[in-house]
């Protein structure tokens, strides 16, 4: 029975079937494909378009984002430990969650002043490099929602996508900095932000100029890694 629902998944990837293109497809008996494919949806593993017709379902793009996250902290470890060692910064990797960003990766200066944001911290997502780079890219409504009572502007975000990356200078806390670029999902859809933060007396008020480019390139690292999860 798994091999006969694998076969009506295998059949929806080439896009939306009716009953009778799936059964063509598997050739399986049509109350068969019908049965199986009522149960896949009831999972969500299977759905409806707005013809009625079966497609992949939901379930599916969640549990893909799910492995393609494991894969995203497993090497996020090294990366931002790289980047923290190249620019003597603490470095984070934030996603979003709702109306909040979550510290899911860390790597901590060992001495000195620093910005310490602990793994599982949750910050707004109305201030900071990290906020700008989460809603960048958001669709045009989402993203006026997020701006609402937020530090930063539209012209602000319009920059930040012209140049792929993002700073902030006393914007989340007094005298703390930051820059951060995306992480991109297979899809290109922005999933994640690698940041470093620190002492404005240390990253300056430019600190895109200082450590753009090297946290643009961890960014891109980790995007690499999911676009290889995706292969």
């Amino acid at each position: 029975m798994l091999d006969k629902a694998a076969s009506v998944l295998n059949a929806l990837e080439a896009g939306p079937a009716t009953l009778a293109q799936l059964v063509n497809a598997t050739h399986l008996a049509r109350p068969t494909a019908h049965r199986l494919a009522v149960a896949l949806e009831h999972h969500r593993l299977v759905g409806r378009d707005m013809q009625g017709r079966f497609v992949l379902g939901p379930r599916l793009t969640e549990l893909a984002s799910a492995a393609g996250e494991d894969r995203l902290l497993a090497a996020a470890g090294p990366v931002l430990a790289a980047l923290r060692d190249h620019t003597g910064e603490s470095a984070q990797l934030y996603r979003r969650q709702g109306d909040q960003r979550i510290c899911v990766a860390a790597a901590e200066r060992p001495i000195g002043l620093r910005d310490s944001i602990p793994v599982g911290a949750t910050l707004a997502m109305t201030a900071g490099s990290a906020a700008q780079i989460l809603l960048a890219w958001e669709e045009p409504d989402r993203l006026h929602r997020g701006l609402q009572g937020a530090k930063f502007t539209a012209t602000i975000l319009s920059g930040v996508r012209r140049r792929g990356w993002a700073q902030s200078v006393s914007e989340r806390e007094v005298g703390v900095a930051s820059v951060s670029a995306p992480v991109r999902g297979q899809s290109g859809r922005v999933v994640a932000a690698v940041s470093i933060s620190g002492p404005v007396e240390r990253l300056s008020r430019q600190p895109g100029r200082l450590h753009a480019a090297a946290v643009a390139s961890a960014a891109n690292r980790l995007t690499e890694v999911l676009r290889r999860t995706a292969e």
